[in-house]
């Protein structure tokens, strides 16, 4: 059997997010930045139940999810596998200017005093009004 790819899934308890949510979130987030790529076998329904000591039906709606969108597939008796990918080049490609200008911005908001909870507010904040109207794909 194939390994499973090499990402863990956090559940936030108190997050107010719908557990299968979140692993569907950090899963498109792991295609977004590469850590996931077409091929690649999420970790069995039992690997994220010792994991995280969720449901096993709760993983399952996860990827069914997934697989409902296009993002996996399932295959009996072998796992859930990666069918693409997620994101631009600006993702992937380590030197590209929007990387590059969100790094330095990043780097002149901690010499700031800001802490990642004030970052990720700031930036949820301003692409909230950016996508304004628009529905989450």
């Amino acid at each position: 059997m194939a390994e499973s790819a090499a990402v863990e899934f956090r559940i936030d308890r108190r997050s107010g997010v719908a557990t299968y949510l979140q692993i569907v979130q950090q899963t498109k987030q792991a295609l977004r930045l590469g850590v996931l790529r077409p091929g690649d076998r999420l970790p069995t329904a039992r690997e994220v139940v010792e994991a995280t000591a969720i449901n096993p039906n709760t993983v399952l709606k996860a990827y069914r999810e997934l697989e409902r969108e296009g993002l996996t597939e399932g295959r009996r008796g072998l796992g859930t596998f990666i069918r693409r990918t997620l994101g631009g080049a600006a993702h992937e490609d380590p030197g590209s200017p929007l990387r590059g200008e969100l790094a330095d911005w990043v780097g002149r908001a901690r010499a700031a005093g800001l802490e990642r909870d004030d970052m990720t507010a700031l930036f949820g904040t301003l692409l909230d009004s950016a996508f304004e109207g628009e529905t989450k794909a």
